[in-house]
């Protein structure tokens, strides 16, 4: 059995409401979030086994459609995905700093997966869509050339969603600046 995680982003409450509804009385999974964010759409993400995750949000799909904004499953998604969604990621030294911007939320979660597993780096933050009008964002951190492998391969990876915003790398971040985003 492998791991994953998916998730369904609707544009209105209650279609988000029901859906995540039948993705937990589909298959055996578990709901890590089910919100509203910002402009009033709905996220849920699940975990579980991955054959479940994918039947839970196919059947979501096929069944809302209309009303989907975004969604995926990832197999084995990279273990620093959590922490960042929380904010609960310890910061060492910062040699650069890179950020990513997607128009929805769902698409950044892939983006950090991507990111993650392209170079040595770390997710610091995944803000999904809350006080963003709809947009989200990743900060990761590393040496240069790895944040910039990293946000090169996260922009491709969300870019053929057509669902890349703006991105940027920041080669030693001055520390005021660094102190006001952490």
């Amino acid at each position: 059995m492998s791991s994953a995680i998916g998730m369904v982003e609707y544009q209105t409450v209650s279609t988000g409401v029901q859906a995540a509804d039948l993705m937990v009385k589909t298959s055996e999974v578990d709901i890590i979030e089910a919100q509203t964010v910002c402009p009033g759409k709905y996220i849920v993400i699940i975990k579980g086994d991955l054959s479940a995750v994918k039947a839970s949000v196919e059947s979501s799909k096929s069944r809302f459609g209309d009303g989907l904004i975004g969604s995926f499953v990832l197999g084995n998604p990279h273990e620093s995905i959590f922490p960042a969604i929380y904010g609960a990621v310890p910061v060492g030294e910062v040699n650069a700093l890179g950020v990513l911007e997607t128009f929805n939320a769902s698409e950044i979660i892939v983006a950090a997966d991507v990111a993650a597993k392209t170079a040595v780096v770390d997710l610091i933050e995944l803000r999904i869509a809350r006080g963003m009008c709809g947009k989200s964002y990743m900060f990761i951190t590393g040496e240069v050339a790895a944040v910039t492998a990293a946000i090169e391969k996260a922009k491709m990876a969300v870019g053929e969603k057509g669902m890349y915003l703006n991105s940027s790398v920041i080669p030693r971040p001055d520390k005021k600046l660094w102190e006001s985003i952490l």
